[in-house]
């Protein structure tokens, strides 16, 4: 905001309180408004209400709207093109390179922008690791943005920590500023361009705040890679003994809300590392997909969005009762819920855990037609973790229909990974066959037919097999091998009824469910076909035979 008429905010007296020595000037930001340091929460849902950024609704949580931008512009993402990384990039759909020229020049459009306004600073780190914690300084216009970044990464212990403070990487959001595309060579207004030579990021035209978050991830994809870390598009938690599980997905595939288990500790709901000494987290938040949210299926979400301190994205709400509607998606179906880890009662304190015990792929079939559950060997594991199938449930990226879209999106989180998918996939298969991880694809879209004829399979069915999984109960049950995939399917497991566990059951035509299978596996042998060149011959024939 820039404060023409020089209007003193709420928290103006406590803006340079906890001010790093390293000031702004240092990535030429100048002759700047009120610049507030690294405010707590409270102090920023003073700004923020003052601001008239969002209101105030029962419980507690700041309720925001991000405008046109509801989801990740992903079309509007750009790496800059620069000797010391070119050659590293996986160039294509979603790392489109970005001139260092045309570079310079936006970034100092976006200084000169940003001079007279009032700013938001939170110096934090990426990575609960110690080895390998990257400090990130986040600059933003809005005040809840700067609350988002707080909520969702690690902050510094003490204000002598803050005062000392030098970011290795810097990330400036500015949403009210606005690319030309025809001088900037950008695909439309909005723009995320990272560089990492300059190790700076900027973000303009969106108030969407995910991309925030998904920047540091994409930055952390491509740096962690040289530490011999694998950088993972997946959730964690921990049991009583120690065990650790990963959950691999896309968003809407259920993640956070299978994480989420009362009887094992969160470690982290979205992204992690994997390193010589086991899984840490790279956030200190959740970012939750609320829509139709139920408090008897998902409970500590539930209770964790009612808070103060997080922060609904685009949640309709009464002005008068100031009571939310979760099911109310007249703003988007991407709706969403930002908060400290903290407010799942039983979230690991470190964020870290130890190497994976099992590996779960999460799937969202919209065909109707794969297993609910089945047993991966290593070279399948590895297969669908290069493929990354799944339906794109609608609202997550921009101009995707209301009907989940069949997709393929490499090592579970394509529009993120800065390498190529085989750079991922060889950490991977190193990891697994070091620490004897098993692995699983689990199937959370429909059964008894495609979407729009068949049911969502029954999340207490989902949780009912992964507890069977995670508790060592699926080691003695019979299995069948499917006749496209090749996979091992049980054909018992406790508290799931049998026919569940053969999803043909549920089609009234078999011919059908069979034409519907081998087409979906035709598509899977056709994706693969871009990857095949990098990838070994043993992984290649772990996919679907026809």
């Amino acid at each position: 905001m820039k404060n023409i008429l020089d209007i003193k905010s709420p928290c103006c007296s406590q803006a340079r309180a906890v001010k790093s020595e390293f000031g702004l000037k240092n990535h030429g930001l100048k002759n700047l408004g009120t610049v507030f340091w690294n405010l707590p929460t409270e102090a920023l849902y003073e700004e923020a209400l003052f601001r008239r950024e969002g209101a105030l609704v029962t419980g507690g949580a700041l309720v925001v709207n991000t405008g046109k931008h509801t989801a990740r512009a992903a079309s509007d993402k750009f790496i800059v093109c620069e000797p010391s990384s070119q050659n590293l990039i996986w160039w294509g759909e979603y790392n489109r390179p970005f001139d260092p020229e045309k570079f310079s020049l936006l970034y100092a459009r976006l200084l000169g922008y940003l001079q007279g306004h009032d700013l938001f600073v939170q110096d934090v780190y990426a990575c609960a690791h110690p080895q390998y914690r990257l400090p990130v300084r986040i600059i933003t216009e809005k005040a809840w943005h700067s609350l988002f970044a707080r909520n969702m990464f690690i902050k510094p212990k003490t204000h002598d920590e803050m005062r000392r403070f030098v970011p290795q990487f810097v990330l400036i959001c500015a949403p009210d500023f606005v690319s030309a595309p025809e001088i900037d060579s950008t695909a439309s207004e909005t723009f995320i361009v990272v560089d990492f030579f300059k190790r700076v990021a900027i973000i303009g035209g969106t108030a969407y705040a995910g991309e925030i978050k998904k920047t540091v991830f994409t930055v952390l994809n491509h740096l962690l890679v040289f530490e011999g870390v694998l950088p993972m598009h997946c959730s964690a938690n921990m049991g009583q003994n120690g065990d650790v599980a990963l959950f691999f997905g896309l968003s809407g595939t259920g993640k956070t809300s299978l994480s989420a288990d009362p009887k094992r500790s969160l470690i982290g709901d979205d992204e992690h590392g994997w390193g010589e000494d086991g899984v840490f987290n790279f956030e200190d938040g959740c970012y939750a997909k609320v829509i139709a949210l139920s408090p008897k299926a998902e409970p500590q979400i539930w209770q964790a969005i009612r808070k103060f301190g997080a922060i609904l994205e685009n949640v309709v709400f009464d002005p008068v009762t100031r009571l939310t509607d979760l099911d109310d998606d007249r703003f988007t179906e991407n709706t969403r819920a930002s908060y400290p880890l903290d407010f799942i009662e039983n979230a690991q304190p470190q964020r870290m855990g130890g190497h994976p015990s099992n590996i779960i792929m999460l799937t969202c079939d919209a065909s109707g037609v794969m297993p609910p559950i089945a047993k991966l060997s290593v070279e399948q594991a590895l297969y669908h973790f290069i493929s990354g199938y799944t339906a794109k449930v609608s609202g997550t990226e921009i101009g995707m229909k209301r009907e989940p879209e069949i997709t393929f999106s490499a090592c579970f989180g394509a529009p993120f990974m800065v390498r190529h998918p085989s750079v991922y996939a060889e950490l991977l298969k190193a990891k697994i066959l070091r620490h004897g991880t098993r692995c699983w694809l689990v199937n959370t879209g429909w059964v008894g037919g495609p979407y729009g004829v068949g049911k969502r399979i029954s999340i207490h069915y989902t949780r009912a097999m992964l507890d069977a999984v995670l508790s060592s109960k699926l080691e003695d049950v019979p299995y069948r091998r499917d006749p496209v995939f090749g996979f091992e399917v049980p054909t018992k497991c406790p508290n799931v009824p049998d026919e569940i566990l053969d999803p043909s059951n549920a089609w009234p035509d078999k011919q059908a469910y069979n034409q519907r299978y081998r087409d979906l596996a035709s598509r899977f042998i056709q994706n693969f076909k871009k990857f095949a060149l990098d990838c070994p011959k043993e992984v290649i024939k772990a996919g679907p035979t026809i």
